[in-house]
């Protein structure tokens, strides 16, 4: 089956501008070779710490900044080199709903002039009754009522105006949504309902789903694939059920055993990370993760792990993985059970 998207050797860096003439000192490696894809009708959840690089790739994807170097090819179509006036189209098939969704919305404008904003920039509606219809289904498919397309965004709550941001998106007609931490400024009830909203939508409407987010209990309810992200650099790729079951990376092993459990008490083995992140200016040599990998040897200090294939279609980039499994604190038993059944 060809992936609706596919994002190869992805590179994102900010330049540093200082000293007298204000010339580049330093980079700041947000997104530093990432590569994945993405099926038609999928959600593929993007998760890991705060400040890994997860936004800078819904951004990227989005065309929002010009890329560093690497490709992002939708439907078959290279998207990353396009010229504005041929990437236009294809805008419409890959839309976004950000994090808050108060800023996100224009507060001049009515929600009616906000979801017909992307209808008339695409040329959707063939007249201003069959706009009216499309803002009427729209209202429909986010559980709102029609007569509030009227309203100002102020007037509705966090929940709600997340519904318009969802519907914002739909307008397009887009093939794939980028969710953007599109839950996590809303309160835990809300949260379920937005989700189960997505998930109701993506089955109707057979769209694609990239889910950026830092919380694995979400994700675990929605996903269909997760890949895990650790300063600047994927790795992790896996089955949701897979991950969660039997994760193939320390860094993977310590985000799940942080995962708060349902049942108070529940034993579970809890992975402690030593130490900070380290600065995306100047990221460690070898394996990114060894300065605080509980696991790590001479080898992770000095050459890079490449993200492979292991059995299953799991995907991980770890060193540990060339050792026997005895010796491999990630294989057979040792490697399950982080989370309670």
């Amino acid at each position: 089956m060809t992936a609706l998207l596919e994002v190869i050797d992805l590179k994102k860096h900010f330049p540093i501008r200082g000293g007298f003439l204000g010339g580049v000192t330093a980079h700041v490696y947000a997104v530093d070779g990432v590569s994945f894809s993405i099926e038609k009708g999928e959600t593929l959840s993007l998760v890991g710490e705060s400040g890994c690089g997860k936004s800078t790739v819904g951004k990227a994807l989005l065309r929002l900044f010009d890329l560093t170097s690497g490709q992002v090819v939708l439907d078959g179509k290279r998207i990353d080199d396009m010229q504005p006036a041929t990437l236009r189209p294809m805008r419409r098939r890959m839309q976004v709903v950000f994090q808050d969704p108060f800023s996100s919305l224009n507060p001049r404008m009515r929600v009616k002039d906000i979801l017909a904003e992307p209808i008339r920039n695409f040329g959707l509606a063939k007249n201003s009754r069959d706009l009216d219809d499309r803002l009427a289904k729209l209202m429909d498919k986010v559980q709102l009522p029609r007569d509030a397309i009227n309203r100002w965004p102020h007037e509705f709550s966090g929940g709600q105006r997340q519904r318009i941001g969802i519907a914002r998106a739909l307008a397009a007609e887009p093939d794939l949504i980028i969710c953007d931490e599109a839950v996590s400024a809303l309160d835990v009830s809300v949260k379920a309902q937005i989700v189960n909203l997505l998930q109701d939508l993506q089955k109707e409407l057979g769209l694609a789903l990239l889910f950026i987010s830092h919380d694995l209990a979400i994700v675990e309810h929605m996903t269909h694939r997760v890949a895990v992200m650790y300063l600047g650099k994927i790795v992790e790729v896996a089955k949701k059920r897979d991950l969660f079951a039997a994760p193939k990376h320390p860094y993977t092993q310590a985000l799940l055993s942080a995962v708060p459990v349902p049942e108070p008490g529940a034993a579970r083995q809890r992975v402690i990370l030593k130490g900070d992140v380290p600065s995306p200016i100047n990221p460690p040599k070898g394996c990114r993760f060894h300065t605080r990998c509980p696991y790590a040897f001479d080898r992770c200090r000095t050459e890079e792990p490449p993200l492979r294939a292991l059995a299953g279609g799991h995907l991980a980039a770890c060193h540990l993985h060339d050792r026997p499994d005895a010796e491999n604190p990630l294989a057979g038993e040792a490697g399950k059970a982080v989370l309670p059944a």
